[in-house]
């Protein structure tokens, strides 16, 4: 039976007005789908292989044409074509510390000033060690099957680095050598480029108190922001309470000299956010300026205002804020490794403050209750995404809090000073999409654990019994949330689609060890397929629904690289799927691409080996129909030869491009699919499974 995947429940989304019609943020990408990589015409003149010596002195692009550029045709000057020198080889560049020194000097310090006791920031014992070891053995779980071990990456340099995440591991140790150097030599030149955000630890550590009051906008600039943060990112991330926040803001902006340190950060915290939330155009068209100079404008404020508000030390729940919001709005433009380090940190200032106990238990004011564990369960889910990039492990273990989920209620229903706790709505919320994240959540932290710590690593439950959890999970979500949802309201539009497609991926995450099997069976590919392809058309249809738009900054953000994966192996098992399935897989293989430049621009292993997996199965499985090569096919091909260049560009003793480029994308995804099945093996909170929750 031809598979097609099913209906996916989400809202019809209105046909959009021509004035909704605006040109997309990604028009002017190297990788829009209409810009031609390679010319097609034939009368291509001779080149040179050297740039002339006057655009090597004007520096500019020589078009190398023969016997005069096109550069040198309109300065009217001579066009000189000399060999040139044979180039110095140079040094690789090499971070100046390595993770560890990092690490440790960080550690040391924040004991110097008094934070932190207890978990270490790298997710190993109480004193904050990491192992040293080549190996660190794991316990063999309950089924039998014996846990992969973190490994410890050693360079002839003398420098190391600690792996404690399983699609890190599972992607082999030259793998995770390569990739790592190709980190570490292309970090600092990115960060340089993009002018992204210095580390804020370095700098409350040696930075200086500056006055931040020429960097607020004017009272009419400041509340179209806290508009827009209420609008876009609020009903996300519900870590404020709308009035009396509403009330700081308007107060405040209006004589920013007025303002506490801790205010400030909160201040700069939602100007910049609101930001990160908005086009190009609707900086431009609102503010006058683009998004780019008003994100570095109040990214610089907020780190300063964290540096004079002492936020290492701090205790105060509006600077805990602030470094909350920041890190949700920075988590996928950040470097991998010092973004663990900062969730780290903010792990340390929780426990400080006690984030991971219960309010009520502790017998604080029902208000105090509330806000605090809304902002415990939005750094839960920061320090497993954290622990998953890096490829380091988890810094909250299931055991070691008891902070219960926020109430669902709204905020007018708790305010400041309030005695008796709030009764309990039963129905839809502003809380609704936090509150039904965080029961998938509790599905991995607390339902499905089987074991709950040796040491980082998490053992879940049986296939059969997390099966069984799944729908017990998507039952009460769907009894006590979606039950109430307004198909004309974007956020419930929103929780309805995140919700389906978020089931859906722990599902497919269950049975993916099937597709390890020598025997798996045509009609249980076929079911995981039928899954993966509802997850990726419920992320294409949120992406066509204007009524979801305010929330593009968050759901473009996660890639969905294990459906995308389970699609493209089955697509590149010839003959499994009929001709005119394959044109369709294709063309929402296209559609993700579009929706998800991240997966071309990444550096991350999983970009990586999406890439590598789409180029293969291009070429032993191609829809039937195309009269030409896609943009996004043209684009990787692209992206592919521009690595080899560079390579041969810096080193002159490399023969061929890098391991990575060489060997199977399955196989750096899925160790080979030799026999070993990563996913009856230990789950690690770090490794992918988080990666999932994020994506929801």
């Amino acid at each position: 039976m031809p598979i097609r995947p099913a209906t996916v429940p989400l809202a019809p989304a209105p046909a959009p007005s021509p004035s909704a019609a605006s040109t997309p943020s990604n028009a002017n990408s190297p990788y829009n789908y209409n810009h031609n990589y390679i010319s097609t015409t034939s009368t291509t003149p001779p080149q040179a292989a050297h740039t002339c010596i006057h655009c090597v002195k004007r520096k500019v692009k020589c078009d190398r044409n023969l016997p005069t550029c096109s550069s040198c045709i309109k300065a009217a000057i001579e066009c000189i074509y000399q060999t040139p020198a044979p180039r110095a080889r140079k040094r690789r560049r090499r971070r100046s510390d390595d993770m560890h020194e990092r690490l440790a000097r960080y550690e040391r310090l924040l004991k110097e000033n008094g934070i932190g006791v207890g978990m270490s920031l790298s997710g190993g014992d109480d004193q904050g060690v990491v192992p040293r070891s080549a190996e660190q053995a794991r316990p063999q779980s309950q089924s039998g099957s014996t846990g992969k071990m973190g490994k410890l990456l050693s360079g002839d340099d003398g420098k190391s680095r600690y792996i404690d995440s399983s699609i890190w591991l599972n992607s082999g140790e030259a793998n995770m050598q390569s990739v790592s150097e190709d980190d570490e030599e292309e970090e600092d030149a990115s960060v340089n480029a993009s002018g992204m955000v210095q580390d804020p630890v370095s700098g409350a550590l040696v930075g200086g108190s500056q006055d931040l009051t020429a960097y607020h906008p004017s009272h009419y600039h400041a509340i179209r922001l806290w508009t827009a943060h209420i609008q876009n990112v609020e009903p996300l991330c519900k870590v404020l309470h709308i009035p009396t926040t509403g009330n700081m803001v308007e107060t405040v902006s209006r004589n920013p000299s007025t303002a506490t340190k801790a205010q400030e950060c909160l201040l700069f915290a939602i100007y910049h956010f609101a930001v990160f939330s908005l086009t190009d155009e609707d900086c431009i068209r609102d503010f006058g300026q683009t998004r780019s100079i008003l994100l570095a404008k109040y990214q610089m404020a907020l780190r300063q205002a964290l540096v004079n508000a002492s936020w290492l030390k701090t205790t105060e729940m509006p600077v805990m804020q602030a470094f909350i919001l920041f890190l949700i709005s920075v988590r996928t433009q950040a470097d991998p490794h010092t973004f663990w380090i900062w969730t780290g940190v903010a792990v340390r200032i929780s426990q400080r403050m006690g984030l991971h106990r219960d309010g009520e238990i502790l017998g604080l004011p029902p208000f105090e209750v509330q806000m605090r564990r809304r902002l415990f369960w939005q750094l839960l889910p920061l320090d497993g995404y954290a622990g998953q990039l890096s490829g380091t492990g988890i810094s909250v273990a299931p055991d070691s809090w008891d902070t219960k989920q926020p109430l669902n209620i709204n905020d007018d229903q708790i305010y400041p000073g309030m005695t008796r706790q709030p009764e309990e709505v039963h129905g839809a919320t502003e809380m609704i999409f936090c509150l039904t994240k965080n029961e998938l959540s509790n599905l991995y932290t607390r339902k499905g654990v089987r074991m709950k710590k040796v040491g980082a690593t998490i053992q879940f439950r049986e296939s059969a019994e997390m099966e069984h959890l799944i729908d017990e999970v998507e039952s009460t979500i769907e009894t006590k949330y979606l039950r109430y949802c307004d198909i004309v309201n974007p956020l419930h539009v929103l929780t309805m689609g995140t919700v389906r497609s978020g089931a859906n991926a722990v599902r497919l995450r269950n049975r993916m060890g099937e597709l390890t099997k020598l025997s798996v069976s045509d009609s249980q590919r076929r079911e995981l397929c039928s899954l993966a392809l509802r997850i990726l058309e419920t992320d294409c249809m949120l992406h066509k629904n204007p009524m979801t738009k305010r929330f593009l900054w968050h759901y473009k953000a996660f890639f969905l690289w294990d459906a995308l994966v389970c699609v493209l192996r089955s697509l590149a098992k010839c003959g499994f799927f009929a001709r005119y399935e394959v044109d369709s897989i294709w063309e929402t293989v296209g559609d993700v691409y579009r929706n998800h430049l991240e997966i071309l621009e990444g550096k991350q292993i999983h970009h990586i080996a999406v890439r590598k997996a789409t180029l293969d199965t291009w070429a032993a499985n191609p829809p039937l129909g195309a009269a030409s090569e896609p943009g996004f096919i043209t684009g990787l091909r692209e992206l592919q030869r521009m690595k080899v260049a560079r390579r041969l560009e810096k080193t002159e003793d490399i023969p061929t491009p890098d391991g990575l480029e060489q060997i199977s994308s399955f196989d750096m995804l899925f160790g080979g699919f030799n026999g070993e099945r990563p996913w009856e093996t230990d789950c690690n909170l770090s490794g992918v499974d988080w990666m999932f929750l994020e994506q929801l």
